[in-house]
């Protein structure tokens, strides 16, 4: 029999990069994790086992954030085999190739959208409803990834991103508010160039170690940094921290 309180952490895109950092680091923090990831199980079940390594417990949920019906398949799933939701990481998010706006094709543009924007609003709006006390739920806590991109622009880059980035921010602030009294935390994290496959899915692998000196740290960030402050984001030690953005960039 499950305890009555314990974490219970569902994380978007946890199948890979920054996401199964999280993942794996919620779990020697003490949650239950269900993954969520949207196309590579088999990267998802070893996060899966890498919980489980840690002594807790992982289900790992294939779906696309952008349809309502497959983020209420992920936080039913997780309901399920794990208990009732506590937290939410928002991670999961896709740029599209590197480019000027000019070039970049209105699909891409629409997808990227969906994906960071709506898939976000979705996954907090379900979460929200799980944890709320409003809704009979006993509080919990959200954290948005965001993008240093959002303060940037990136532009000749992906312009569109940024702007979705943006968006997350502010959904963050408004929802930390809203949330407040029905003991919900919201707060998000803005990480800089960070080494993950990424940067090869939008067509430049070796980005994080070009122009080092852009970074004050002179060096890309690891996943298992951005981890680390989602991880106190969701802690009791962050009891008081909502409608945060905190930056990890190394500086930039």
């Amino acid at each position: 029999m499950r305890q009555e309180n314990h974490e219970v952490t569902v994380v978007t895109g946890g199948g890979r990069g920054i996401g199964a950092a999280v993942a794996v680091r919620l779990a020697a923090a003490g949650h239950d994790v269900a993954i969520g990831y949207a196309r590579d199980a088999d990267a998802a079940r070893r996060v899966a086992d890498r919980v489980r390594a840690a002594g807790r417990a992982a289900v790992a949920v294939r779906a696309d954030v952008s349809v309502e019906g497959d983020v209420h398949r992920l936080f039913d799933a997780a309901g399920e085999a794990l208990g009732r939701v506590t937290g939410l990481v928002n991670n999961a998010g896709i740029t599209g190739p590197l480019g000027r706006f000019t070039e970049t094709p209105t699909e891409v543009m629409r997808r990227v959208v969906d994906v960071n924007v709506m898939g976000t609003l979705l996954c907090a709006r379900r979460a929200a409803r799980e944890m709320s006390t409003r809704y009979g739920g006993a509080g919990g806590a959200i954290v948005n990834i965001s993008s240093g991109a959002s303060t940037l622009g990136s532009p000749g880059e992906y312009v569109h991103y940024a702007a979705t980035k943006a968006a997350v921010d502010a959904m963050t602030v408004g929802l930390a508010k809203e949330l407040a009294p029905d003991g919900v935390r919201v707060n998000a994290v803005q990480p800089g160039m960070i080494v993950t496959d990424m940067h090869a899915a939008m067509g430049d692998p070796e980005r994080p170690w070009r122009n080092p000196d852009r970074v004050p740290m002179r060096r890309p960030g690891e996943p298992a940094e951005v981890a680390g402050a989602v991880a106190w984001l969701l802690s009791a030690e962050a009891s008081y921290t909502t409608g945060a953005v905190l930056r990890v960039s190394g500086g930039l």
